[in-house]
């Protein structure tokens, strides 16, 4: 399964390298995560409670980051497990100044998916994952903007979406799709491991 895309962020590129290194922030762009620990100087580990639908439980995934050019790029690997099923792939995230004032992040991967998940759907699993980025990149987006204004003087309120509003959006782009009963389940306990490698995108905190 392969995974990439990309994003513009509201606010100066150094700005947004400290933003995906400070945990609480990552921690309230996607809602449900528990912990996440560092290791050594590279290696990180956190776990997740995930809700989607009738599926809900704790995954746990594990980080390692290289390749770091502060604050241009770096490279990850994860694997991520929960009792459906396991992950495990590696990306790779650029930030690219714009000369406007904003930073364009793109991202891209690769994942290999196990176990239960396996026998849902490519599509299904693309839709998902899209969604998840999506939403966790515009609450770091949100939280930027409040700490770019604050920095100005300014004060600008940055509420997080809770684990309810998460999956209810997920589920909203989801709503096209035709899936009987059973198949709603599988996929609900696929995008709870998905959100795992989403994860990597989103909380690496690199060395720093």
């Amino acid at each position: 399964m392969k995974i990439a895309g990309e994003y513009v962020f509201n606010g100066p590129r150094e700005a947004v390298w400290a933003l995906v290194r400070d945990p609480d922030v990552l921690a309230t762009a996607l809602p449900g995560t528990q912990s996440l620990n560092r290791l050594s100087e590279n290696e990180y580990e956190g776990e997740m409670h995930v809700r989607v639908g009738p599926v809900a439980g704790v995954f746990s995934g594990r980080i390692v980051v290289s390749d770091e050019v502060p604050p241009e790029s770096y490279t990850l690997s994860v694997e991520g497990k929960g009792a459906p099923g396991f992950a495990k792939g590696t990306g790779h995230v650029q930030l690219m100044d714009q000369g406007d004032g904003t930073t364009l992040m793109k991202y891209e991967g690769e994942v290999q998916i196990g176990g239960k998940i396996a026998s849902v759907g490519q599509r299904l699993l693309d839709t998902a994952s899209k969604s998840m980025i999506r939403q966790g990149l515009e609450a770091l987006n949100r939280a930027l903007e409040a700490r770019v204004a604050k920095a100005e003087g300014q004060e600008v309120e940055c509420k997080p979406p809770s684990e309810a509003e998460f999956a209810a959006a997920v589920a909203k782009d989801m709503a096209g799709e035709v899936l009987s009963s059973s198949r709603v389940i599988r996929i609900a306990v696929a995008v709870a491991i998905v959100v795992v490698i989403v994860a990597v995108i989103l909380t690496s905190r690199g060395g720093g």
